[in-house]
């Protein structure tokens, strides 16, 4: 996946993950990656919109893992509180990753980065100012 967009508002961050929501197909890996407040919910309520669910998301911080239903199965995942991939374990994880019938969102997706198949799709979040975020996948 190409993508390098700068967006200057949480609505506009929201249009472009209904976007890239367009290019993700079940089975795919995506994780996102970048400091508190950068946008990573806000991107993935995109994508959720997107994939056709119109429902509440919310970072599941403390439940570490969200499911949504939308034209795929969501399976939104929070890996800030957890310390490595054993946890991963208790979660489910791989199960949900080899499943070819949703996506799976990880946001913190660098706090266990051996744990991202190689295949899965990577994206970074810059806080540029006050409102504007850059978006990209690295080459």
């Amino acid at each position: 996946m190409t993508l390098d967009r700068v967006t200057s508002s949480p609505s506009e961050t929201v249009k472009l993950g209904e976007r890239l929501a367009k290019e993700l197909a079940g089975g795919l890996v995506v994780g996102l990656v970048g400091e508190l407040g950068a946008g990573k919910t806000v991107l993935i309520r995109g994508i959720c919109r997107g994939l056709g669910y119109n429902g509440i998301v919310s970072s599941p911080t403390f439940s570490l893992m969200n499911i949504y239903s939308g034209d795929v199965q969501i399976y939104h995942f929070d890996w800030y509180r957890l310390d490595g991939p054993s946890d991963l374990d208790d979660l489910g994880f791989e199960e949900y990753a080899s499943s070819k019938k949703g996506i799976c969102l990880i946001e913190w997706a660098d706090r266990i980065s051996q744990a991202i198949p190689p295949e899965a799709i990577l994206i970074h979040l810059e806080i540029l100012s006050d409102h504007e975020r850059r978006i990209y996948c690295p080459k």
